[in-house]
């Protein structure tokens, strides 16, 4: 399902997640070198090569993305997944993540902040949104790392399906790099608040 990219607008907000999903998965964009990507999507799931020990970082965003790693062109980058993944993973991850960095008001102070970075098995930063042109915009991404357990249930339990968007991504870009705007935006993956619970997001929104 797609849709055409909405002019940036000042009503959005800040710090929100956008993303495809359904009542009951969330998509989030990863890429990789072909040896990692290219197995992954053709079995739907990520392979042993797969280092679950280490952090790896999801984003609900096509276009951060597609900044990310250049439109699939750099290098250890060239095959762009789509993760489908459980909303309740999605959920459990954002409930056991604190701030990538530490912010005065939201952390008593730094050492409180370093203890609970090295307790939790996720980690939220907000980058600047992305433009077709991937020009930064006013409002942010998020971007949600995640280590230990939570890498270790990404890959083995959270996963639904992996789709390689490689060629889309470089469609897009082509439309682009073209001038065609309007048809490249209809190509875009349609992404929408994600409802979030209640207070989900009260420690993980300032950054």
């Amino acid at each position: 399902m797609h849709a055409s990219m909405p002019a940036p607008s000042v009503s959005v907000p800040t710090r929100q997640i956008r993303a495809v999903h359904t009542d009951t998965t969330v998509t989030v964009h990863q890429a990789y070198r072909p040896a990692i990507g290219l197995p992954a999507a053709r079995d739907g799931r990520f392979p042993e090569a797969w280092k679950r020990d280490r952090m790896t970082w999801i984003k609900p965003s096509f276009l951060w993305m597609a900044y990310r790693c250049g439109w699939g062109t750099k290098e250890g980058q060239e095959t762009v997944l789509a993760v489908e993944i459980t909303r309740e993973g999605f959920d459990w991850a954002l409930r056991n993540a604190c701030l990538s960095h530490y912010v005065r008001g939201v952390h008593p102070d730094r050492d409180t902040w370093k203890r609970e970075l090295r307790r939790s098995p996720a980690r939220v930063q907000w980058d600047p949104e992305r433009d077709l042109h991937l020009r930064p915009l006013a409002h942010r991404s998020l971007q949600l790392g995640l280590s230990g357990e939570a890498a270790r249930r990404y890959a083995d339990e959270w996963t639904v399906a992996i789709r390689d968007v490689t060629r889309l991504a470089h469609e897009i870009h082509a439309l682009v790099q073209g001038g065609r705007t309007e048809e490249a935006a209809r190509l875009l993956p349609e992404e929408r608040p994600y409802p979030v619970e209640d207070g989900l997001l009260d420690r993980i929104a300032l950054g």
